[in-house]
């Protein structure tokens, strides 16, 4: 008897692993998998609402560490370094509507679209 994984997609569709022709490279957007016959895809819509989600979680910290920078710098009067910070939480805020993600045809244009200057690293263990 062979050993086998059952695949289940975003729809509750299941299908052993030794069934299938084709599926994804890596699982980086595993909640957008969508099964037909014996291919796995990655749902592109779904696969936007899981990378505006990573980015979401992925920026609470960002925020936190900039707010208590914030508060430094009102603290001693610094203009100069609240204006800076004021233009980081924007771009944060902003990144989950980036064009780049709305733009993206491919799963892996959108992998491209997280922009690792502002959020850091891709996290493999940012929900998805």
């Amino acid at each position: 008897m062979s050993e086998f994984t059952l695949i289940v997609d975003k729809d509750g569709n299941e299908k052993r692993s030794d069934e299938l022709t084709s599926q994804p490279n890596n699982r980086d957007f595993r909640g957008a998998w969508s099964l037909s016959g014996s291919v796995i895809s990655e749902d592109l819509d779904t696969a936007k609402t899981i990378l505006k989600n990573k980015i979401r979680e992925a920026r609470k910290s960002k925020f936190l560490d900039l707010d208590a920078a914030y508060m430094k710098a009102l603290e001693s009067n610094d203009t100069s370094s609240q204006s800076t910070i004021v233009t980081q939480k924007q771009a944060l805020r902003d990144a989950p509507a980036s064009s780049a993600i709305t733009n993206a045809t491919t799963v892996d244009e959108l992998k491209a679209a997280w922009d690792a200057n502002l959020l850091g690293a891709w996290d493999q263990d940012l929900p998805s």
